[in-house]
């Protein structure tokens, strides 16, 4: 255990060395649809977001596909999160396992801004109408495991986000591979030993919105009367790109019997919008053969971002098996965002 720990340290030194070295100027701002930037697995969540070598079930998805060739049964999936300003997100998923032809899912990511007051430059509190905003994403994946030791997965994503009469849509690509090795394993086998993921996500074309709120009349000599003063015109935005993550991260099994479990992991996290930061992550499990088992999760995230809201995160969930193969898991998050308040997330997984 002492080994692992001293490992796991240096790890972490490694992992640290990038973003404490000269901050570049930050990005933020910058792109859109902001919202594939939310973690919808909720065990992910309470572990700080350090997950990308982790990720073994349908939630894998998003942190990893990689992950999901290690699904040992077909999975549903359904996480809701409510989200700072009153805005709602929730997740919902199906994954297949194909046994010797590996994993195939399907998953569907909602994002609700609510109803909002139309005003105007005459009539600043309000017109009296009303209208909304909302993303979604759907997403379709498949996993195998190559080797006993090396996994890969791959998702293709449709993004669509809307203001209004005003969308804008683009394609995008999640790519990942975990590596399972016996290095510091405390029993001799990969399953608690370091574990190594990657992840990319988001890679893909641009967005642009465009819509009927966008036509605008132009009076295109102002300075001049008797001219014609409203010439049909319509504004042309620029476009915007995806939030790339790029994720590297690793876990390692400290203490391991029959009965208890510990797991610490980390990621090193490089967006195309933000600074590096660092995801740290603790799951402790309770094993129970009449019952199923019980877990303790806790993690911080972004740590060393400049300026973050993020900060600590904790969570715990059960699961448990029902008749013959069939099987559910409930897990809770809770997230500090600072001066945003926080963030609960719930999720229920049915595996038969």
């Amino acid at each position: 255990m002492k080994k692992s720990a001293i490992i796991f340290i240096l790890l972490i030194g490694l992992a640290l060395s990038g973003p404490l070295g000269a901050q570049e100027p930050t990005r933020i701002g910058t792109t859109a649809a902001n919202f594939l930037e939310i973690g919808y697995g909720t065990a992910g969540s309470a572990m700080g977001d350090a997950y990308v070598s982790m990720a073994r079930d349908l939630s894998a998805l998003y942190w990893n596909p990689a992950g999901l060739a290690d699904m040992q049964k077909n999975q549903a999936l359904f996480v809701y999160q409510p989200w700072i300003a009153g805005i709602k997100t929730s997740f919902a998923g199906v994954g297949l396992n194909l046994h010797n032809y590996g994993t195939l899912s399907l998953g569907f990511t909602s994002v609700n801004y609510g109803d909002m007051k139309v005003t105007t430059m005459a009539m600043q509190e309000g017109t009296g109408e009303l209208f909304s905003a909302s993303d979604m994403a759907f997403s379709l994946a498949y996993a195998r495991k190559l080797t006993n030791w090396f996994s890969f997965g791959g998702a293709a994503k449709y993004i669509n986000s809307s203001i209004w009469h005003t969308d804008a849509s683009a394609m995008a690509i999640d790519l990942g591979v975990i590596i399972n090795t016996y290095f510091f394993s405390p029993n001799g086998r990969r399953e608690q030993g370091l574990h190594i993921g990657m992840s990319i996500s988001n890679y893909g074309s641009r967005l642009r919105y465009d819509g009927i709120d966008l036509i605008n009349p132009i009076d295109i000599l102002a300075d001049e009367n008797g001219n014609f003063s409203d010439v049909p015109g319509r504004f042309h935005l620029s476009e915007w790109e995806l939030p790339l993550i790029f994720r590297l991260g690793a876990s390692l099994t400290p203490f391991y019997t029959d009965h208890h479990e510990m797991i610490l992991s980390l990621d090193a996290i490089h967006p195309n919008n933000n600074n590096e930061s660092i995801n740290l992550g603790a799951q402790y499990a309770f094993t129970s053969a009449g019952f199923g088992r019980l877990f303790l999760r806790g993690g911080y995230k972004a740590l060393f971002m400049n300026r973050s809201e993020f900060g600590p995160t904790f969570g715990a969930g059960v699961e448990t098996f029902l008749l013959g193969n069939a099987g559910v898991k409930i897990d809770y998050a809770w997230r500090d965002v600072g001066l945003l308040g926080n963030i609960n997330t719930f999720g229920v997984m049915v595996m038969f």
